[in-house]
């Protein structure tokens, strides 16, 4: 028996229905996990905050591509190891078929672990500690998101720096750090660093609106879809070294 689940079918992303008009539309999420206990913990969390509301569950990787496709949430919660297909298999699946994909934020039980690495590459925007508190999952759903930061920087920088030594870049990478101009690689520095754009900007002296256009020049230029998977390439390139 299926174990999809999913609230208010026929709706449309940004539909608004019973929202008064101009009100913000709730963060439309997805949860894929295996355990149902997780599942009905999260969807409690995340249910509790006027900002979110949970369409829908998936206990596969399979039904979670099926679901996110169906649904177009905003964010899935993704858990990394999960039955039929796992998450970062789900994940690519996810960014390779649908136009406008999801903000994917997957979920561990171990921080350093090469699947998180891989989820990320694969281009998950972040990932989440099993046993994080209330507080930390709202902040971090909220977070990934705006996309205009990175969540956990700390860990993203261990995690590259961990992993990214192992995975030799090419040629084609090189090619692509080298076409960066001074100031998008003062900007990737500082997105590595974890700043958002307001705190880049400060940084650097300009408009916020002109650090978007850089970091939206980063990431065309180094082929990649969010600050996530920069700041990897910017150690899988060797423009950020571990240390």
């Amino acid at each position: 028996m299926s174990t999809v689940q999913h609230d208010g079918i026929g709706e449309s992303p940004g539909s608004g229905a019973g929202e008064p008009p101009g009100s913000p539309r709730p963060l439309r999420i997805v949860l894929a996990d295996d355990e149902r206990m997780v599942r009905t913990a999260l969807r409690a969390i995340l249910g509790a905050e006027g900002d979110m509301e949970v369409v829908g569950e998936a206990a596969t990787g399979a039904e979670a591509v099926s679901l996110v496709r169906e649904l177009r949430p905003d964010i899935v919660l993704m858990d990394v190891r999960m039955p039929e297909i796992d998450g970062i298999r789900a994940t690519e699946q996810l960014l390779a078929g649908m136009s406008e994909p999801p903000r994917i934020i997957v979920v561990t039980t171990f921080e350093n672990d090469a699947y998180v690495y891989d989820a990320l590459r694969a281009g998950a925007s972040g990932f989440l500690l099993k046993r994080s508190g209330a507080e930390d999952l709202v902040q971090a759903v909220r977070l990934v998101a705006r996309s205009d930061s990175l969540l956990f920087p700390a860990a993203v920088r261990a995690l590259a720096a961990r992993h990214a030594g192992e995975r030799a870049a090419d040629d084609a990478v090189r090619a692509l750090r080298a076409r960066l101009s001074e100031r998008e690689r003062a900007v990737l520095r500082l997105m590595t660093g974890g700043l958002t754009n307001a705190e880049i900007a400060d940084r650097l002296g300009v408009g916020p609106a002109t650090v978007k256009t850089h970091v939206a020049g980063v990431l065309a230029k180094l082929g990649v879809r969010d600050r996530t998977q920069a700041v990897i390439a910017a150690y899988e390139c060797g423009f950020v070294r571990p240390g």
